[in-house]
């Protein structure tokens, strides 16, 4: 578990520096001053003035900040500074408050290359078949290529599984490789009475390896499939079809990094770094993915008031735009430590 933690943290840190290095960089090359530049929250354990900026890492890692304005020695805001955040263009605040989202994103693709150019690639290929499949049924064949499922170009077979998982017992169209030439098989899946979920009844993958040039676009095929998992989960919570129990905090999140370090660690070093490289770009898409919902004290929730003052031609009174962000920002705190006992709770069945 302690090994677990220190991964955890390593990968946290990651993501929380890039993401606010995004922030921070953005504001610089905008004139915006940043008062202080900090990874965590909490008693900071290590403190360094440069420049204007105060660099400091705190002891829970539990998210970062770039923080723009603050206050003189003698206690006078800086409003009326032209290098206060405050008063920067509009499209200035946009694009630094942007930045820490995509620069998340950024992070992700990097990931991927280094994963996609070092670990196999899972192919799309019929592997198998389970007794009873419908997908065998309907015509089929082990070594077809799936090109298409449903309308959507498939990539890699991880694609494959994630949309099976989300059906419910509608009709599937693949559109398969076979010999050179391309064919159409529709079929409906088997329901499970068991794991009660519908299956096509087929194995998808066959590794390969991805070399040269070809490594940027298959790299940016595994950051969008992170992509389509965390749309696709944010539905689901919207919808109801997920609860508090699929949530994760830093908690579930170590716990996650266990499960997933003991299941690979036998198959050595190699294995345990790609396959946590794998997780820092899932946990990388999601934290930038998360950031742009327009919920206050978020910077969607940010950007979302800059963008109606575009529409505006004026900006909204910071005074109330600054209660709406404290209101999401207790929000926010109230569903941490809701989720944080939650995975205590989970953790200690």
């Amino acid at each position: 578990m302690i090994v677990s933690i220190v991964i955890f943290l390593l990968i946290i840190g990651i993501l929380i520096i890039s993401h606010e290095a995004g922030h921070f960089l953005i504001a610089r090359m905008n004139g915006i001053r940043v008062v202080e530049f900090t990874v965590g929250v909490g008693p900071a354990l290590f403190k360094k003035q440069m420049g204007e900026t105060l660099f400091a890492l705190r002891a829970f890692p539990f998210g970062g900040a770039c923080i723009y304005d603050s206050l003189y020695e003698d206690g006078e805001e800086h409003i009326d500074d032209e290098h206060s955040f405050a008063n920067a263009g509009v499209w200035a605040r946009i694009a630094t408050l942007f930045a820490g989202p995509f620069f998340n994103f950024l992070l992700a693709f990097l990931l991927a290359v280094i994963v996609t150019g070092f670990a196999d690639w899972l192919d799309p290929v019929v592997a198998g078949f389970t007794d009873d499949s419908a997908a065998q049924t309907a015509g089929v064949r082990e070594g077809d290529r799936i090109v298409r499922m449903n309308g959507k170009r498939i990539h890699m077979a991880g694609e494959v599984t994630l949309l099976s998982q989300l059906n419910q017992g509608e009709e599937i169209t693949l559109v398969v490789e076979r010999d050179g030439e391309q064919q159409e098989i529709t079929f409906t899946p088997h329901y499970s009475d068991t794991d009660d979920r519908y299956y096509m009844g087929l194995y998808a993958g066959e590794a390969t390896r991805i070399r040269g040039a070809r490594i940027l676009p298959y790299a940016w095929y595994t950051e969008k499939y992170y992509f389509d998992l965390t749309f696709i989960s944010l539905k689901m919570l919207v919808r109801g079809e997920l609860t508090l129990n699929n949530l994760s905090g830093p908690v579930g999140m170590v716990k996650m990094v266990d499960d997933t370090y003991e299941e690979v660690k036998p198959y050595g070093l190699p294995s345990v770094v790609l396959t946590m490289i794998e997780l820092a770009i899932l946990l990388s898409v999601n934290l930038g993915v998360l950031n742009l919902l327009p919920i206050p004290g978020l910077d969607g929730g940010r950007l979302l008031f800059a963008f109606i003052e575009v529409l505006r031609g004026k900006p909204i009174p910071q005074e109330k735009e600054g209660y709406v962000h404290l209101a999401g920002m207790i929000a926010l705190i109230a569903l941490m430590v809701v989720v944080l006992f939650n995975d205590i709770g989970k953790f200690l069945r």
